[in-house]
């Protein structure tokens, strides 16, 4: 099984998932996309898979911070746009499973889909 957990090193967030994935023995690596940035093709997929929505983090600072033109009238093109200039806005930790995607952390899901 193939584990890769994407997100930003210093996140509250991430560091209880990479918690949670070290206390339960999970061998994972781990993509800093701010420090290792993430494709367009990537992103794209994720997308597809998930859904831009969930993706895009709204309720970051990155986001609330943006003019309100740049909020207005989104969609998945203008989304994947904001998440490659600013990678702070994809929601963390997107945790990808042999290809099977889990954005957000929670101690049950990750239990349940790595059992």
């Amino acid at each position: 099984m193939t584990i890769t957990i994407y997100g930003i090193k210093a996140c509250d967030t991430m560091k209880k998932a990479r918690s949670w994935l070290e206390a339960n023995g999970v061998d994972h690596a781990f993509h800093d996309y701010k420090t290792k940035a993430i494709g367009r093709d990537t992103l794209e997929a994720w997308a597809r898979s998930v859904g831009w929505e969930t993706l895009l983090n709204r309720s970051g600072t990155t986001f609330r911070k943006l003019a309100d033109a740049d909020k207005a009238d989104l969609d998945q093109a203008k989304a994947v746009a904001l998440m490659l200039a600013q990678p702070s806005m994809i929601k963390r930790p997107v945790l990808d499973v042999d290809g099977r995607l889990i954005v957000g952390f929670k101690p049950e899901t990750y239990a349940a889909a790595l059992a």
